[in-house]
């Protein structure tokens, strides 16, 4: 019985660290959504860079207060670019009708993106811009082929260009394939910098997808604690009621 049991929970564990996209493999981005500390960072850093194209329609300045662990004082001068009250939302600050003629497209709400994406595609994908001038930003990129938006952290990283290797498929045809980034010009930042840089951005959207989940968790590892213990209990009385069962 403890062996099935022990099976069903290996089984119901999630496999990660296999994402890839295009036949390229994805580093892994290590976020912690109780690292305040990097929140604080990836909220400043969404509110300076993304927050003038991107929405985050079902988070609340105040509710960013209080889980990062900042005064209403520091939200308000340091955050709230495009509202005026600590229950507000996080709006975009572009014109709908000018994102839209600008880059074909409404840029998407961000709320629930690291749910939907995952965090190592989204953290990839910032750091996959590369440049080609067949686009009309300049930039295309190696996890989304064709992207709308444009590296709009290029002062930061710079900019890179794409090196391919030849290899040959199993008819012995030859094609090109993505061997590396080769950097083009230098960014603000060095590659570790924007590198932690961007790994803050991602872990702050990690935690707007679920603002609860540190909580789900710690109330989960305590379900399951009550679980093992009533199951014993349980495992108990059933060997004490059926013992002079033949």
């Amino acid at each position: 019985m403890l062996k099935r049991l022990f099976i069903v929970l290996l089984l119901s564990v999630p496999m990660v660290g296999m994402a890839s996209s295009g036949g390229t493999s994805m580093k892994t981005a290590d976020v912690d959504v109780s690292n305040t500390p990097s929140l604080q960072r990836g909220a400043r850093n969404f509110m300076n860079y993304c927050s003038g194209c991107h929405s985050a329609k079902y988070v609340r300045f105040n509710r960013l207060a209080e889980d990062l662990g900042l005064t209403e004082s520091q939200v308000l001068d340091n955050l709230m670019f495009a509202a005026e009250r600590p229950f507000d939302t996080i709006k975009v600050a572009m014109p709908a009708d000018d994102a839209k003629r600008w880059f074909g497209q409404t840029p998407p709400d961000l709320s629930l993106i690291a749910r939907s994406r995952g965090t190592d595609w989204l953290y990839n994908f910032l750091l996959s811009f590369y440049e080609d001038s067949s686009k009309s930003t300049g930039m295309n990129n190696l996890v989304l082929p064709g992207a709308s938006m444009p590296h709009v952290l290029w002062e930061l990283q710079g900019t890179q260009r794409v090196v391919h290797r030849i290899e040959k498929d199993a008819a012995g045809n030859e094609h090109e394939v993505f061997d590396h980034f080769e950097l083009a010009s230098a960014g603000k930042l060095s590659a570790e910098e924007y590198d932690a840089f961007v790994l803050d951005i991602v872990n702050f959207l990690e935690y707007i997808g679920e603002p609860v989940k540190l909580k789900r968790v710690q109330l989960g590892i305590w379900v399951m604690f009550f679980l093992l213990v009533f199951f014993l209990l349980a495992y108990a009385l059933k060997k004490e009621y059926w013992k002079d069962v033949h």
